[in-house]
């Protein structure tokens, strides 16, 4: 088992809080970018520009 430290971490682009590598997360974890459902939210569009 490892110890929390051992776990990867990135750093959030809304909030730019770090955050750690989540059981969840195994295997998308190179597609991971936020830290929480509502900075996914928060963040750019998809589309861009919003009319």
């Amino acid at each position: 088992m490892r110890k929390k430290s051992d776990l990867p971490s990135k750093i959030c682009p809304i909030c730019h809080k770090p955050f750690a590598w989540r059981k969840k997360w195994e295997r998308d974890w190179d597609n991971v970018k936020y830290c929480s459902e509502r900075c996914r939210r928060s963040g750019p569009s998809p589309s861009g520009n919003q009319p």
